[in-house]
């Protein structure tokens, strides 16, 4: 007989551990964390132990996701706020770095826009290549990486080369238009398995205040 079988006899048996209590009760088994032999009953609570523990270090877990959660959607609050209290596309920029360095604590901002009406009296607006246009236009949702993709490390300077992790959300109407390109020292930081929501709607904010003035 397998123990397979035992196990299904038991199964469809139940009545078993009823007829033969005196039995189980006689029955020891190995102590999961130690020699010594112990009761099945025993046994049963200390299972029962270990699975209250594994579902509190779930709650645990739970609850700090939904706290961090809580935590981001405030910083994001306090960026449409800002976002809507501008008044021209040099407040909206402002209003973005702000945000981004000092609330979400991202040490390298890079923003560049292409648009006909854009102003050429902005850094933000200076050319890029057709590369990056490409890059960007391919993205339908902000892209993570551990290396610069095609040439924008050329776009944060003389801190390309210490730069670990990147973050890219594209600006968008009909199509896109501009790129927001974030980075950091930290491997961590921005990885392509994190989630995006948070970034693409930080996206859809600035790229919706750009607008407003740019085609006001």
């Amino acid at each position: 007989m397998k123990p397979q079988d035992v196990a299904d006899y038991l199964q469809q048996h139940p009545e078993f551990f009823e007829q033969y209590a005196d039995t189980l009760a006689e029955i020891f088994i190995p102590h999961p964390h130690g020699g010594r032999a112990i009761s099945i009953s025993e046994r049963q609570i200390l299972a029962l132990r270990e699975k209250c523990r594994q579902l509190e270090a779930k709650l645990r877990e739970i609850i700090q996701f939904g706290e961090e959660n809580d935590a981001i959607g405030e910083k994001m609050h306090r960026l449409t706020l800002a976002l809507l209290g501008t008044r021209d596309v040099d407040a909206v920029l402002n209003a973005t770095y702000l945000s981004l360095r000092e609330d979400f604590a991202v040490p390298h901002v890079v923003l560049r826009v292409w648009r006909p009406d854009g102003r050429a009296d902005l850094g933000e607006f200076a050319p890029v290549s057709g590369a990056v246009r490409d890059f960007t236009a391919g993205l339908n949702h902000p892209y993570c990486s551990a290396h610069a993709m095609v040439d924008t490390a050329s776009l944060f300077g003389g801190a390309a080369p210490h730069l670990r992790s990147f973050a890219y959300v594209p600006l968008r109407d009909e199509a896109a238009f501009g790129l927001l390109a974030l980075a950091s020292e930290d491997p961590q930081r921005f990885y392509p398995e994190m989630g995006t929501l948070y970034l693409k709607r930080a996206g859809e904010l600035i790229g919706s205040a750009l607008l407003r003035h740019l085609n006001a």
